[in-house]
């Protein structure tokens, strides 16, 4: 414990005194002409450095002041991830306000339960499509004073285009460029520099108020595990209204002062990786998931005789980063089939999918299936899992690339409190936790305990060497009817690892035994099909086609075989569907809505407990 709270007092002091207004104008007087932001402009790239970057952040702060934004007040943001994404929420922390990022896929009645929640006073909106979420619901947010539109302005006092915006806060700092000076001057470290709203898997989404010292913790802590390199290039693709994008690609990078490209449409990013080549990466286990499956239907078409090639190159590397493991040992005969393997082919598969540049690569926010972590192993990538909430500012435990234990959540970071209570849940204390919910008193005191104690809501243990995993979460455990405590996140990961399960909700609560509802992958389906002569086209057609359930018959079956005999899937469906945050049977971040879930496929639950 000792040890714990002096480094937490370093960390602390290497912080005192830092803001993102700060830090900002200390990388761009360093480094002022470092690419900082590249969005796609054509074939190429239109790139500004961190001092343009500057510039325009101090333009932004004096077109808000213009407009009348308080310190304190929120604005709110919606739009595909872009330089003018960071630049108007850093514009905004400039001025003093708080930038709060909307999930692009909130319906319009939660839209403006956020902003009406938060106080927003302004937002930017990246265009049309994004307008049209809010328009319904405009009427009820009299508090917000000005919308700025990105592209697609329409008339009216109540709107405002980018370029408009822009040109007063150019003007304004012209002539007064003190006032800016003075307003980012006054920001402190234990201001709030974003408020981020939960993607709501338990019901109306919570405000998560963030510190630029809960930021900088965050920041000082995942360099000091990951020592990532300075003015290294990543990708940024996840919205930033989750905590681990706004972390790895808004806050570290002012730090580290990268070079941040902007991968607009989620469908381009195989292209970004290519052309990027990220030195850093990080994705939350559906895009792990699906980069797996689009090479393995890659590798499919391959000659036998090169698929032979490439299993056995992998097994190499597998072996290898199997080996690297906390406590294990790297054999001569194992590293020296991994050099081999290397030279030969991982390395040219890695530079095939953009990762041959790639010094750390992770996931988080739910569970990677031990396959798909086994698979990349296999390219010779450790994609090392990590651990944390909005509530803690990102990752809280996490594995380094020197010092990892796969299958687990990794060691708590630096300075970092954490331990398992009587019931099994996942405690932590920190400078990481949240103060609290936004106007939520109660769910803050089933957060935070007097002790200073932050309750994750996730149940987990712990190994003889410090290494946590996370089993599941304390409200989603299911108890069979024979009072069996399951966890359903074990059985879908086992369901999952066949390529052709997109997704998988398993179910069982006060019932004899656990059914499965799944549904096929949109992407390896069609092909896996065409491979066997199945003509059949639609998702739907494929899902009642008898070889398809024979295969994912026989997926069940597999995974029945690694689980316990009260954890085995007794029935399933198969759906004809794909879910998505859109459908709503999945969060923003791509975990299951439970509930939703619940709700929607109550028939055909049912249905599968009919002769039980």
């Amino acid at each position: 414990m000792a040890e714990v709270l002096e480094v937490r007092a370093e960390i602390e002091q290497e912080i005192s005194g830092l803001t993102v207004c700060e830090q900002l104008r200390r990388t761009a007087e360093q480094y002022p002409d470092a690419p900082a932001y590249s969005g796609p402009d054509g074939d190429g790239w239109a790139t500004l450095t961190y001092g343009q970057a500057r510039t325009r952040v101090l333009e932004i702060a004096a077109g808000f002041a213009a407009l009348g934004l308080r310190p304190g007040e929120p604005v709110a943001l919606m739009m595909v991830n872009r330089s003018e994404h960071v630049l108007a929420d850093l514009g905004a922390v400039h001025a003093g306000g708080v930038g709060c990022t909307v999930y692009s896929t909130f319906a319009p009645d939660q839209i403006a339960f956020v902003a009406s929640d938060v106080g927003a006073r302004y937002a930017v909106l990246g265009g049309p499509a994004d307008l049209a979420r809010w328009q319904p619901v405009l009427d009820r947010l009299d508090d917000l004073r000005t919308i700025i539109m990105l592209e697609g302005a329409p008339a009216g006092d109540r709107f405002m285009s980018w370029a408009d915006f822009l040109d007063l806060g150019r003007r304004r700092l012209a002539e007064d460029p003190a006032a800016v000076e003075r307003r980012w001057r006054a920001v402190t470290p234990g201001d709030v520099a974003t408020v981020l709203y939960t993607s709501g898997t338990t019901g109306r989404p919570k405000g998560v108020p963030l510190t630029h010292t809960n930021i900088f913790y965050e920041v000082a802590a995942t360099q000091r595990m990951a020592d990532l390199p300075m003015r290294g290039t990543q990708i940024s693709y996840l919205t930033y209204a989750h905590i681990a994008e706004r972390v790895l690609s808004l806050y570290l990078p002012l730090v580290k002062a990268s070079h941040v490209h902007f991968c607009t449409d989620l469908a381009n990013l195989g292209t970004v990786l290519g052309q990027v080549r990220p030195m850093m990466f990080f994705g939350v286990p559906r895009v792990w998931e699906k980069m797996m499956a689009r090479l393995l239907a890659v590798l499919a078409t391959q000659p036998e005789e090169q698929q032979a090639a490439v299993r056995a190159a992998m097994a190499a590397g597998a072996a290898y980063i199997e080996a690297g493991q906390y406590g294990h040992t790297r054999t001569p005969e194992i590293t020296a089939a991994y050099e081999k393997a290397e030279a030969s082919l991982l390395s040219v598969i890695r530079g095939m999918i953009g990762f041959d540049r790639a010094e750390w690569t992770a996931t988080g926010a739910a569970p990677l299936p031990a396959e798909v972590q086994r698979f990349y192993a296999g390219l010779g990538l450790k994609v090392i899992d990590v651990y944390g909430m909005t509530e803690t500012t990102g990752a809280f435990t996490a594995n380094s690339p020197d010092c990892y234990r796969l299958g687990s959540v990794g060691r708590p970071e630096p300075g970092v409190e954490v331990r398992i209570a009587e019931d099994g849940e996942i405690l932590t204390r920190s400078p990481l936790n949240t103060a609290g919910y936004v106007n939520r008193p109660e769910a803050t005191a089933e957060l935070l305990d007097a002790e200073g104690w932050l309750h994750t809501g996730d149940i987990g243990t712990v190994d003889e060497d410090g290494f946590y995993r996370v089993v599941d979460r304390k409200k989603e455990l299911i108890i069979t009817a024979g009072g069996e405590n399951i966890s359903p996140a074990e059985i879908e990961n086992h369901l999952k690892e066949h390529p052709l399960i997109g997704q998988a909700l398993a179910y069982g609560d006060n019932r004899p035994h656990p059914v499965a509802v799944l549904t096929l992958d949109g992407e390896i389906a069609p092909g896996w099909a065409r491979a066997r002569g199945i003509t059949s086209g639609s998702l739907a057609e494929l899902s009642e086609h008898p070889d398809v359930l024979k295969e994912v018959e026989a997926a069940v079956e597999a995974a029945n075989a690694k689980l316990a005999r009260v954890q085995q899937v007794k029935k399933w469906a198969l759906l004809g569907t794909e879910w998505t945050a859109e459908t709503e049977e999945l969060t923003p971040s791509l975990k299951l809505k439970r509930r939703v879930i619940h709700a929607k496929y109550a028939d055909i639950i049912e249905s599968l407990y009919a002769d039980s």
